[in-house]
């Protein structure tokens, strides 16, 4: 045995070898264990199974083949899936191969821009729920954002989805709690394994607290991830609803959030006070 802790065994071992099956037995043969223990262990401290986790290995190498122009075909046969069918099934892109490769291609989101104590929000939804939530300083910068996370989706423009930006608010104001599902925030999040085990976790912590990315990374069992676990938060693509702006630096900075450190501010001291004006009450100025 090389010292190192077993978790940290297994993972290298997974992600050496994400490009073919990796069994249970096998991982149990590297740490003497058998293959309900490493299942439990990793699951455990990983929010997700081996087999989990090496889908989300696939996944990632899958997507950036195809953002580096590699075609379908080999980008799928290239991260290890076994045939086209099962890389359409298990990317975690939310779309097809060939549509995340085009930028969207072909994917419908509506979307609605309102005005709001904090700025200006724009949400943008599939038929699966929220997949966007961008605060701005305006509504150009608001629209611009959504079209240039989503540039060849076909975009839509729909009001009603201001009883979005309403509940996001309602989390802020501490009415709705983001780590139970609620029937006004359905959310369409497409991550790593543990990209989403992050985003989980933000979602855990409780309004008017705040973590270090530190800290976060060692609740969640890897206390050396903290680089991980702040690029995770850099690629949250549904503000306020996953609450990265309750993660701080080591000293309670206020660093690194992709909104503005002001608005961070901001959101930090409205959850603190506990007011955050309903999006119908703050935006009589128009929605759009």
């Amino acid at each position: 045995m090389s010292g190192k802790p077993d978790l940290d065994i297994i993972r290298a071992h997974i992600e050496a070898h994400h490009d073919r099956p990796v069994s249970l037995a096998e991982l149990g043969r590297l740490v003497n264990m058998s293959p309900f223990t490493v299942q439990r262990l990793f699951k455990e401290k990983m929010g997700a199974s081996p087999l989990q986790y090496q889908r989300a290995l696939r996944a990632a190498s899958l997507r950036k083949a195809l953002k580096q122009g590699e075609t379908v075909t080999n980008a799928i046969y290239n991260a290890g899936f076994g045939s086209s069918s099962r890389g359409y099934d298990g990317a975690q892109l939310g779309m097809t191969p060939a549509r995340f490769a085009a930028g969207g291609r072909g994917e419908q989101i509506g979307w609605c821009s309102v005005r709001t104590p904090f700025g200006w929000v724009i949400v943008g939804a599939t038929e699966r729920g929220l997949c966007w939530l961008s605060l701005a300083g305006t509504k150009a910068e608001a629209e611009a954002s959504l079209r240039e996370e989503f540039p060849a989706a076909t975009l839509k423009r729909d009001p009603s989805l201001e009883a979005m930006v309403d509940a996001a608010l309602r989390v802020v104001a501490g009415e709705i709690n983001p780590s139970k599902t609620s029937a006004a925030l359905q959310i369409d999040l497409r991550g790593t394994a543990f990209q989403l085990k992050v985003w989980q976790a933000l979602r855990r912590i409780p309004r008017g607290e705040t973590r270090s990315y530190s800290q976060l990374a060692r609740e969640l069992g890897d206390p050396k991830a903290t680089r991980a676990v702040a690029r995770a938060c850099a690629t949250n693509r549904v503000a306020i609803v996953v609450p990265c702006h309750r993660v701080v630096g080591a000293r309670g900075s206020l660093t690194g959030y992709r909104w503005g450190v002001e608005r961070k501010r901001q959101l930090l001291e409205a959850e603190r006070s506990g007011r955050a004006a309903p999006a119908a009450e703050a935006a009589r100025s128009g929605v759009s």
